[in-house]
Protein backbone atom coordinates (compact mmCIF):
# COMPACT_ATOMS: atom_id res chain seq x y z
CA UNK A 1 0.00 0.00 0.00
CA UNK A 2 1.33 3.56 -0.67
CA UNK A 3 2.32 4.89 2.54
CA UNK A 4 0.57 8.70 1.37
CA UNK A 5 -3.06 6.20 1.59
CA UNK A 6 -2.57 4.41 4.60
CA UNK A 7 -5.94 4.30 6.13
CA UNK A 8 -6.35 7.00 9.38
CA UNK A 9 -5.62 5.29 12.82
CA UNK A 10 -7.22 6.44 16.29
CA UNK A 11 -3.71 6.68 18.17
CA UNK A 12 -3.81 8.64 21.49
CA UNK A 13 -2.07 10.08 23.86
CA UNK A 14 -2.23 10.74 27.83
CA UNK A 15 -1.05 14.18 27.26
CA UNK A 16 -1.53 16.01 23.99
CA UNK A 17 0.73 19.02 24.57
CA UNK A 18 3.26 17.13 26.13
CA UNK A 19 3.65 15.06 23.20
CA UNK A 20 3.64 17.82 21.23
CA UNK A 21 6.41 19.68 22.85
CA UNK A 22 8.42 16.61 22.27
CA UNK A 23 8.24 16.06 18.72
CA UNK A 24 8.70 19.62 18.20
CA UNK A 25 12.39 19.12 20.28
CA UNK A 26 14.45 18.45 16.39
CA UNK A 27 17.48 16.66 16.89
CA UNK A 28 20.60 18.17 14.70
CA UNK A 29 21.60 15.24 12.21
CA UNK A 30 24.67 13.11 12.91
CA UNK A 31 23.36 13.63 17.35
CA UNK A 32 24.05 10.14 18.51
CA UNK A 33 25.09 8.32 15.71
CA UNK A 34 29.13 8.95 16.14
CA UNK A 35 28.93 11.55 13.14
CA UNK A 36 29.88 15.08 13.27
CA UNK A 37 26.35 16.94 13.71
CA UNK A 38 25.27 19.12 10.71
CA UNK A 39 24.12 22.81 12.45
CA UNK A 40 21.79 23.58 10.17
CA UNK A 41 20.38 20.28 9.46
CA UNK A 42 17.49 18.71 11.50
CA UNK A 43 15.17 15.77 11.80
CA UNK A 44 12.08 15.38 13.61
CA UNK A 45 9.07 13.23 14.00
CA UNK A 46 5.09 13.62 13.62
CA UNK A 47 2.69 14.03 15.48
CA UNK A 48 -0.36 11.49 15.13
CA UNK A 49 -3.13 13.01 12.85
CA UNK A 50 -6.51 11.30 12.29
CA UNK A 51 -6.63 11.87 8.57
CA UNK A 52 -3.10 9.57 8.18
CA UNK A 53 -1.38 12.46 7.13
CA UNK A 54 0.98 14.94 8.40
CA UNK A 55 -0.78 18.13 9.67
CA UNK A 56 0.70 21.30 8.00
CA UNK A 57 0.94 23.44 10.60
CA UNK A 58 3.52 20.77 12.70
CA UNK A 59 5.93 21.18 9.32
CA UNK A 60 5.54 24.96 9.73
CA UNK A 61 6.64 25.35 13.50
CA UNK A 62 9.22 23.16 13.07
CA UNK A 63 10.29 24.69 10.51
CA UNK A 64 10.50 28.47 12.59
CA UNK A 65 12.04 26.40 15.09
CA UNK A 66 15.06 24.39 12.68
CA UNK A 67 15.71 28.03 11.57
CA UNK A 68 15.62 29.88 15.12
CA UNK A 69 18.04 27.30 16.13
CA UNK A 70 20.74 29.32 13.42
CA UNK A 71 20.47 32.71 14.39
CA UNK A 72 21.45 34.27 17.72
CA UNK A 73 18.72 33.71 20.89
CA UNK A 74 18.25 37.21 21.06
CA UNK A 75 16.82 37.10 17.38
CA UNK A 76 13.30 36.26 17.17
CA UNK A 77 10.87 35.56 14.06
CA UNK A 78 9.23 38.34 13.34
CA UNK A 79 7.76 36.94 9.72
CA UNK A 80 7.64 34.13 7.83
CA UNK A 81 5.89 33.19 4.32
CA UNK A 82 5.72 29.40 3.40
CA UNK A 83 4.72 26.95 0.65
CA UNK A 84 3.00 23.85 1.12
CA UNK A 85 4.56 21.45 -1.61
CA UNK A 86 3.79 18.23 -0.86
CA UNK A 87 1.78 16.47 1.74
CA UNK A 88 3.70 14.60 4.53
CA UNK A 89 3.20 11.06 5.59
CA UNK A 90 3.04 10.19 9.24
CA UNK A 91 5.76 7.06 9.39
CA UNK A 92 8.86 9.26 8.06
CA UNK A 93 10.78 11.47 9.48
CA UNK A 94 11.06 14.83 8.22
CA UNK A 95 14.49 16.89 7.41
CA UNK A 96 14.71 20.34 7.49
CA UNK A 97 17.62 21.95 6.02
CA UNK A 98 18.31 25.71 6.94
CA UNK A 99 19.83 27.99 4.58
CA UNK A 100 21.45 30.88 5.90
CA UNK A 101 20.64 33.63 3.77
CA UNK A 102 21.53 36.66 5.84
CA UNK A 103 22.72 38.12 9.13
CA UNK A 104 22.69 41.75 9.41
CA UNK A 105 23.17 44.27 12.29
CA UNK A 106 19.36 43.70 13.09
CA UNK A 107 17.94 40.96 11.01
CA UNK A 108 18.57 37.26 10.13
CA UNK A 109 16.87 35.47 7.06
CA UNK A 110 16.98 32.10 6.63
CA UNK A 111 15.41 29.94 4.10
CA UNK A 112 14.08 26.35 5.68
CA UNK A 113 13.58 22.88 3.67
CA UNK A 114 11.21 20.33 4.88
CA UNK A 115 11.95 16.93 3.07
CA UNK A 116 10.35 13.73 2.70
CA UNK A 117 11.39 11.15 0.17
CA UNK A 118 14.01 13.54 -0.42
CA UNK A 119 11.48 16.21 -2.13
CA UNK A 120 10.48 19.27 -0.37
CA UNK A 121 7.24 19.23 1.36
CA UNK A 122 7.07 22.80 2.74
CA UNK A 123 9.91 25.69 1.91
CA UNK A 124 9.85 28.68 4.07
CA UNK A 125 11.54 32.05 4.90
CA UNK A 126 11.70 33.48 7.97
CA UNK A 127 13.32 36.77 9.33
CA UNK A 128 14.31 37.23 12.38
CA UNK A 129 15.33 40.17 14.35
CA UNK A 130 16.77 41.91 17.45
CA UNK A 131 14.49 43.55 20.43
CA UNK A 132 14.65 47.54 19.33
CA UNK A 133 12.64 50.23 20.59
CA UNK A 134 10.67 52.43 17.82
CA UNK A 135 6.72 53.74 17.02
CA UNK A 136 4.25 51.78 19.14
CA UNK A 137 0.33 51.19 17.65
CA UNK A 138 -1.90 48.59 16.82
CA UNK A 139 -5.59 48.11 15.73
CA UNK A 140 -7.92 47.50 19.08
CA UNK A 141 -9.61 44.47 19.82
CA UNK A 142 -12.85 44.11 18.64
CA UNK A 143 -15.79 43.31 21.16
CA UNK A 144 -15.87 39.49 21.90
CA UNK A 145 -17.40 37.75 24.63
CA UNK A 146 -14.91 36.10 27.07
CA UNK A 147 -13.70 32.45 26.28
CA UNK A 148 -16.07 30.52 28.63
CA UNK A 149 -18.81 31.89 27.23
CA UNK A 150 -18.37 30.14 24.16
CA UNK A 151 -18.41 26.49 23.74
CA UNK A 152 -15.61 24.62 23.10
CA UNK A 153 -14.84 21.33 21.50
CA UNK A 154 -15.55 19.08 24.19
CA UNK A 155 -18.85 20.70 24.59
CA UNK A 156 -19.64 19.92 20.92
CA UNK A 157 -18.04 16.87 20.09
CA UNK A 158 -17.26 15.10 23.86
CA UNK A 159 -20.12 12.54 22.94
CA UNK A 160 -19.85 11.28 19.33
CA UNK A 161 -17.69 7.87 19.02
CA UNK A 162 -15.99 9.00 15.80
CA UNK A 163 -11.99 9.46 15.79
CA UNK A 164 -11.68 12.74 14.26
CA UNK A 165 -14.24 13.93 17.02
CA UNK A 166 -12.72 12.03 19.50
CA UNK A 167 -8.97 13.99 18.03
CA UNK A 168 -10.40 17.41 18.34
CA UNK A 169 -12.26 17.14 21.59
CA UNK A 170 -9.71 15.08 23.54
CA UNK A 171 -6.50 14.67 21.98
CA UNK A 172 -5.50 17.84 20.52
CA UNK A 173 -2.84 20.31 22.44
CA UNK A 174 -5.13 22.76 22.11
CA UNK A 175 -8.52 23.97 22.72
CA UNK A 176 -10.60 26.21 20.68
CA UNK A 177 -13.71 28.43 21.65
CA UNK A 178 -16.10 29.12 18.60
CA UNK A 179 -17.47 32.61 19.06
CA UNK A 180 -20.68 31.97 17.87
CA UNK A 181 -20.95 28.44 16.93
CA UNK A 182 -18.30 26.25 15.45
CA UNK A 183 -18.21 24.19 12.48
CA UNK A 184 -17.32 20.58 13.68
CA UNK A 185 -21.24 19.16 12.51
CA UNK A 186 -22.98 21.76 10.33
CA UNK A 187 -22.77 25.27 8.37
CA UNK A 188 -22.71 28.15 10.59
CA UNK A 189 -26.25 30.21 11.40
CA UNK A 190 -25.50 32.79 8.49
CA UNK A 191 -23.83 33.58 5.58
CA UNK A 192 -20.84 35.30 6.93
CA UNK A 193 -17.05 35.93 6.14
CA UNK A 194 -16.25 36.89 9.58
CA UNK A 195 -15.30 34.64 12.90
CA UNK A 196 -13.80 34.57 15.90
CA UNK A 197 -12.16 31.85 17.51
CA UNK A 198 -10.73 31.73 21.44
CA UNK A 199 -7.77 29.18 21.52
CA UNK A 200 -5.04 28.07 24.13
CA UNK A 201 -2.76 25.11 24.57
CA UNK A 202 -3.72 22.74 26.81
CA UNK A 203 -0.99 23.56 29.76
CA UNK A 204 1.74 25.22 30.42
CA UNK A 205 4.53 25.61 27.64
CA UNK A 206 7.72 27.48 29.25
CA UNK A 207 9.18 31.04 28.89
CA UNK A 208 11.05 30.04 25.90
CA UNK A 209 9.41 32.64 23.17
CA UNK A 210 11.07 31.24 19.67
CA UNK A 211 8.54 28.14 21.09
CA UNK A 212 5.44 30.03 21.66
CA UNK A 213 5.27 31.90 18.54
CA UNK A 214 6.50 28.66 16.44
CA UNK A 215 3.12 26.85 18.66
CA UNK A 216 1.14 29.79 17.33
CA UNK A 217 2.06 28.39 13.65
CA UNK A 218 1.40 25.21 14.75
CA UNK A 219 -2.25 26.02 15.76
CA UNK A 220 -3.55 28.54 13.30
CA UNK A 221 -3.49 26.66 10.62
CA UNK A 222 -6.65 24.55 11.78
CA UNK A 223 -8.48 27.63 11.93
CA UNK A 224 -7.27 30.03 9.29
CA UNK A 225 -9.92 28.67 5.98
CA UNK A 226 -12.57 28.56 8.14
CA UNK A 227 -14.48 31.94 7.20
CA UNK A 228 -14.58 30.49 3.51
CA UNK A 229 -16.64 27.80 4.82
CA UNK A 230 -18.81 29.96 6.48
CA UNK A 231 -19.05 32.34 3.41
CA UNK A 232 -20.21 29.14 1.48
CA UNK A 233 -22.48 27.44 4.00
CA UNK A 234 -20.45 24.82 4.21
CA UNK A 235 -18.96 22.62 7.09
CA UNK A 236 -16.17 20.10 7.97
CA UNK A 237 -19.12 17.44 7.56
CA UNK A 238 -20.21 18.81 3.84
CA UNK A 239 -19.81 15.35 2.04
CA UNK A 240 -17.16 15.58 -0.68
CA UNK A 241 -15.65 19.00 0.58
CA UNK A 242 -11.79 19.06 -0.16
CA UNK A 243 -9.93 21.63 1.64
CA UNK A 244 -6.25 21.77 1.82
CA UNK A 245 -3.31 24.73 2.89
CA UNK A 246 -1.38 26.13 -0.20
CA UNK A 247 0.87 28.98 1.38
CA UNK A 248 0.65 30.79 4.87
CA UNK A 249 2.16 34.12 5.96
CA UNK A 250 2.69 35.69 9.72
CA UNK A 251 3.79 38.60 11.49
CA UNK A 252 4.48 38.84 14.98
CA UNK A 253 3.98 41.79 16.05
CA UNK A 254 4.66 41.20 19.92
CA UNK A 255 5.46 38.60 22.49
CA UNK A 256 2.93 36.22 22.75
CA UNK A 257 1.85 32.80 24.81
CA UNK A 258 0.09 30.38 23.53
CA UNK A 259 -0.94 29.16 27.27
CA UNK A 260 -2.91 31.78 27.63
CA UNK A 261 -6.18 32.47 26.12
CA UNK A 262 -6.02 34.12 22.61
CA UNK A 263 -8.35 35.67 20.24
CA UNK A 264 -8.34 35.03 16.59
CA UNK A 265 -10.47 37.55 14.72
CA UNK A 266 -10.97 36.10 11.09
CA UNK A 267 -12.00 37.50 7.93
CA UNK A 268 -12.03 35.61 4.15
CA UNK A 269 -11.84 38.22 1.54
CA UNK A 270 -12.06 36.16 -1.50
CA UNK A 271 -12.98 32.61 -3.06
CA UNK A 272 -12.54 31.95 -6.33
CA UNK A 273 -11.12 29.02 -8.56
CA UNK A 274 -11.04 26.50 -6.18
CA UNK A 275 -9.30 28.84 -3.75
CA UNK A 276 -9.49 30.91 -0.62
CA UNK A 277 -7.83 33.31 1.02
CA UNK A 278 -8.29 34.11 5.15
CA UNK A 279 -7.19 36.20 6.93
CA UNK A 280 -6.37 36.39 10.78
CA UNK A 281 -5.57 39.03 13.45
CA UNK A 282 -4.44 37.52 16.75
CA UNK A 283 -5.09 39.38 20.20
CA UNK A 284 -3.94 38.45 23.63
CA UNK A 285 -7.49 38.90 26.29
CA UNK A 286 -5.91 42.09 27.72
CA UNK A 287 -6.35 43.60 24.19
CA UNK A 288 -2.97 43.39 22.37
CA UNK A 289 -2.57 42.64 19.31
CA UNK A 290 0.38 40.30 18.89
CA UNK A 291 -0.01 38.86 15.30
CA UNK A 292 -1.13 39.09 11.37
CA UNK A 293 -1.93 36.14 9.38
CA UNK A 294 -2.95 35.48 5.90
CA UNK A 295 -3.39 32.17 4.37
CA UNK A 296 -4.28 30.46 0.73
CA UNK A 297 -5.69 27.27 0.49
CA UNK A 298 -7.45 24.54 -1.98
CA UNK A 299 -11.47 25.02 -0.93
CA UNK A 300 -13.40 22.67 -3.39
CA UNK A 301 -17.03 22.57 -2.68
CA UNK A 302 -19.14 19.49 -4.24
CA UNK A 303 -20.67 20.64 -7.41
CA UNK A 304 -24.36 20.91 -6.52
Amino acid sequence: MDPEQAPPTDSAVPNPLGHLLEVLQLARVGDGDGSAADPDHFRGQSVHQPTGRVYGGQVLAQAVLAAGRTVQATRLPHSLHGYFLRPGVLDVPIDFAVERLRDGRSFSARRTHAIQHGKPILSMIASFQEHQPGIDHSTPMPDAPPPEEAPSALDVLGGIDHPIARFWSHHSAFELRHVGGSLYLSPGSELTDQQMVWMRARGPVGDDQLMHRALMAYACDQVMLEPILRSSGTSWVTPDVSIASLDHAMWWHRDVRVDEWLLYVQSASSAQGGRGLGAARVFSQDGTLVASIAQEGMVRLPVL
